[in-house]
């Protein structure tokens, strides 16, 4: 591996220490007003870390709802702590299982005591309670055609808010009377707390649909916001930009002229690749951070990847010959797709050595495919549950 590669690598993971949830929460408790004790409701793939922010001592009960192998031992042995494993991007039965202990959970908590909930990217999937009508495969489906078709995370959301019971401050008519409060990690655009998880906690008076089929829109009720009490408050604590700028700082100590790019990428997975090394044509020299959440367009029997995966092969395509051009682009929460890479580094030379291998590159992005190429080239990013999620970085550089 190259030096620049290694570097990219360490610039990365640099940026995902700085945006994770344990020392975010932990950082937010100390320094502000919060009850000295309360329960606890943490939803998402970064709940374990979140949870672990938590002074043990202030957590009266709590239940912690995260992805299948996102757990600590340290939060399995709790006593006062129940941990459910879900389903995510897929819901499955599990995600309803936990809908139905949210629930639960909500309506058992002693009178008048406070709650904190911790909220983070994979929520919506992870819980669900369906309004009557829909059933779980319904649910599969609509989800399945959703992210085969590259609609965006709000899209997705909006159209989960219309069939849920518990989305869009859903939950709410669950709590009775008692101070909330709420700490996010933010996985969407512009840090809409709406967004985030659907908005458990937030409803939105939005009502617009996507362009679905009608088989979808005939099922889709009207939306009917919920009220949102007085005594509630929230707090992002870690989000993309805290990650581009931890980024930056690593990278200006590694010796790198550093530019954190302004826009958000986001559409075509391939299209944001190549005007990724565009930019860096453009300025070398100076290494470049961009954070944003691409689309990828599924094609009929789609090989293996994610959208991390298929941009750094796309980026590849696109530089293929230049001499000290590096990309990377991988997933802060450390999964990409249904893979157990987050991500990939690429360079110049990258599809070159996959045709050594007689593996051609452009083959594999067409069937996206991303992820057999790289276990093949060594270029794969694997950092397991990163107890953070605050979208997608890119960084490059070509000197």
């Amino acid at each position: 591996m190259s030096d620049a590669a290694q570097d990219l690598r360490a610039i990365f993971l640099s940026a995902v220490d700085a945006v994770a949830g344990n020392a975010a929460v932990k950082k937010e408790l100390a320094t502000n007003a919060y009850p000295e004790k309360f329960h606890i409701v943490a939803i998402g793939k970064a709940a374990d870390s979140m949870v672990q922010g938590v002074p043990a001592g202030r957590i009266i009960s709590g239940l912690v709802i995260s992805k299948h192998g996102h757990f600590s031992q340290l939060l399995q042995q709790s006593s006062v702590l129940t941990c459910l494993e879900s389903d995510h991007p897929i819901p499955k039965e599990n995600s309803l299982k936990a809908g139905k202990a949210l629930i639960q959970t909500l309506e058992n908590l002693p009178e008048k005591e406070p709650v904190l909930f911790l909220i983070s990217g994979g929520a919506s999937a992870l819980v669900e309670v369906l309004q009557d009508g829909w059933d779980l495969e319904q649910l599969q489906n609509l989800t399945d055609y959703l992210l085969a078709n590259a609609y965006p995370i709000n899209e997705i959301n909006t159209v989960r808010r219309h069939i849920s019971s518990c989305k869009s401050g859903g939950v709410w008519s669950h709590i009775s009377e008692r101070d909330v409060s709420c700490l996010m990690i933010s996985d969407v655009p512009d840090d809409d707390p709406v967004i985030i998880g659907s908005g458990l906690l937030f409803p939105t008076k939005e009502n617009t649909l996507p362009e679905l089929p009608q088989q979808w829109l005939g099922k889709l009720g009207e939306y009917i916001p919920n009220k949102v009490p007085d005594n509630f408050s929230w707090k992002i604590v870690a989000c993309l930009d805290d990650a581009k700028k931890a980024a930056a700082v690593k990278a200006e100590a590694l010796g790198y002229k550093v530019k954190i790019m302004p826009e958000f990428l986001q559409g075509d997975t391939s299209n944001e690749a190549k005007k990724c090394v565009r930019a860096l044509q453009e300025n070398k020299g100076i290494l470049r951070i961009w954070g944003g959440e691409t689309t990828v367009k599924l094609p009929a029997n789609a090989g293996k990847g994610g959208r991390n995966q298929h941009l750094a092969l796309a980026a590849a395509i696109e530089m293929d010959g230049f001499e000290n051009a590096h990309l990377l682009a991988a997933g802060t929460d450390g999964s990409d797709g249904m893979t157990t890479a987050t991500g990939a580094v690429v360079d110049g030379l990258t599809v070159q050595y996959g045709n050594q291998q007689k593996l051609k590159a452009s083959e594999f992005l067409k069937r996206a495919d991303s992820n057999s190429f790289f276990k093949d080239t060594g270029s794969l990013i694997t950092t397991g549950a990163t107890g953070t999620n605050v979208m997608d970085l890119v960084i490059g550089i070509y000197n």
